[in-house]
């Protein structure tokens, strides 16, 4: 991964991990319904952010650069594999 993208992956992911520590705590402590699906959304957002980045990456880099191949099989492969990635999320 480009250093670039994996500050700031690691960096969202890292907030993430905070914020969700927190909402567990919260959890924990049967705070308001409401202020812990706030923090929870928050957190869901982090990941998401996180994941925009990780695939960036992954199409200006490892995708990019496969699609060069002349192999077809190959080709389809990634593609393949990038639809099985974005149906999950």
């Amino acid at each position: 991964m480009k250093k670039e993208f994996k500050d700031k992956t690691l960096l969202q992911l890292k907030k993430a991990q905070g914020m969700l520590k927190k909402v567990i705590s919260m959890a924990e402590e049967d705070a308001y319904c409401i202020d812990v699906l706030q923090q929870s959304l928050a957190t869901v957002g982090l990941v998401k952010g996180a994941n925009k980045l990780i695939l960036e990456n992954h199409l200006n880099a490892c995708f990019k650069e496969g699609m060069k191949t002349a192999n077809d099989l190959k080709q389809q492969e990634l593609i393949r594999e990038l639809l099985h990635v974005i149906n999950k999320a």
